[in-house]
């Protein structure tokens, strides 16, 4: 792939931060999810708020927001942008917690980084939590789930065709 091909890369070869100046602003949203794999025992705990820590999830909520709000400091090619809405759920599973964020702005650029890092950030600050009933604790699965707004459209992991994988 050459540098033509690549938004953030000049010809000759360096890293740049791409000019949205003169995209539209317009309505973004995008949804993501990841999941927290541990024993039944300590999801028991997690949804119980019975951690030696504390009450695991209202601490990973408030850090997902604050992890959507600080992508452009963390993600060095990301635009600043106003989040005019975050939201973060937790779904309980038998051995697992299913953290998925919806982020919410009008911009020139879409906000799939920001709910990427707000489910990594909400994610690892229930590993953090639970580590010390559980350092085998696992993250996975983290990924965008659905975008809307912007030139490229909406689009939806369902949408995707079976022959592109996971």
């Amino acid at each position: 792939m050459t540098s033509e091909n690549l938004t953030h890369v000049r010809e000759d070869g360096s890293a740049h931060m791409v000019d949205v100046t003169e995209k539209a602003v317009t309505t973004r949203t995008a949804i993501a999810e990841g999941f927290i794999y541990t024993r039944p025992d300590v999801i028991e705990k997690i949804f119980d708020a019975d951690l030696p820590k504390g009450d695991a999830l209202p601490v990973a909520r408030v850090a997902a927001i604050m992890g959507a709000k600080k992508t452009p400091e963390i993600i060095p090619l990301c635009h600043p942008l106003p989040l005019g809405k975050i939201t973060v759920d937790f779904d309980r599973g038998d051995n697992y917690v299913r953290v998925e964020v919806s982020v919410k702005t009008r911009g020139v650029t879409g906000v799939e980084m920001e709910a990427l890092t707000a489910v990594s950030t909400a994610a690892l600050t229930v590993f953090d939590m639970i580590k010390a009933v559980d350092k085998y604790a696992v993250i996975e699965g983290i990924r965008v789930l659905e975008k809307s707004g912007g030139k490229s459209g909406d689009w939806s992991v369902t949408d995707k065709p079976a022959s592109e994988g996971k």
